[in-house]
């Protein structure tokens, strides 16, 4: 059983390789949220390849859906699928599509126009809460994502029915897209003053994460938001924090270097193909 660390190791490699193939990517946001990710699946939520369909498993939903292969990586290291599927990303007839999709086991909703998965995850955490079920759910969302109207308005919904079962996470890299931006109000307050428990920490430090998940846990009352300091490209030093890597797909020497900056090894390719060019 993988730890967090070598899961987040797992899903930049798995990521990397999939943009590589498929020729389409948000590399920066996929690997913002790694971390998250890893933390949330290795021992945080309540869910397994054998207890996806029980009512009482916790929810997660994606929102900011472009990352959908930091995600499909996630589920399949965790055993929902086959790691080989991971290769037929964005491929005609797969499952895998450039965005969230919910016909890959393991996936709750469908996500990628944003603003919307906050919302759905408001409404499971509420059915959660009507039934006494001990479910909890989640929603790891964008800074950029909360432009959009939608999550202030699950935001106050939230509030007004206690849903202390919901926590959001915010990929806080400060970047909208391909641009970096200065936000002129913290994140943190914003979600204070709609009566969030509101927590900030560096979102690539495990143990700030799993601290946080504990506390969004034991505090009763109002949903918690996990304002998640994050670097965009968090890994490989030529695309941190550079717009380019918002869209731009890796080519052959890219794809080399990459690698080897996440220390990734022969055996973690999922493509023999591609072992000819290490």
């Amino acid at each position: 059983m993988l730890n967090s660390i070598e899961l987040a190791r797992k899903i930049r490699l798995h990521a990397l390789e999939m943009c590589f193939v498929s020729k389409g990517s948000h590399i920066g946001g996929i690997f913002s949220c790694a971390d998250i990710l890893a933390v949330l699946y290795s021992d945080v939520l309540n869910i397994s390849p054998k207890t996806q369909n029980d009512p009482n498993r916790d929810r997660l939903i994606l929102s900011k859906g472009h990352s959908a292969p930091a995600l499909y990586a996630a589920l399949a290291e965790k055993g929902f699928f086959e790691l080989s599927e991971l290769l037929t990303l964005r491929q005609n007839g797969s499952r895998l599509s450039g965005h969230v999709y919910m016909q890959v086991p393991g996936v709750e909703f469908s996500t990628g126009s944003l603003g919307q998965g906050i919302g759905v995850a408001c409404g499971m955490a509420l059915a959660a809460k009507m039934d006494n079920r001990a479910s909890r759910a989640y929603a790891v969302v964008g800074d950029g994502e909360c432009d959009e109207g939608s999550v202030w308005e699950a935001a106050r919904f939230a509030v007004e029915n206690e849903l202390d079962n919901f926590a959001v996470i915010i990929d806080d890299n400060k970047m909208k897209g391909g641009e970096l931006y200065a936000p002129k109000v913290d994140l943190a307050d914003i979600w204070r003053g709609f009566g969030w428990n509101a927590i900030v920490i560096d979102g690539h430090s495990h143990d700030a994460l799993f601290n946080a998940f504990d506390r969004a846990k034991a505090f009763k009352g109002a949903p918690t938001a996990i304002v998640a300091r994050t670097i965009k490209g968090k890994g490989v030093s030529f695309m941190e924090q550079k717009a380019l890597w918002h869209y731009r797909n890796p080519d052959e020497q890219i794809f080399k270097a990459a690698w080897r900056e996440l220390g990734g090894k022969i055996d973690d390719l999922l493509s023999a193909e591609n072992r000819s060019l290490l």
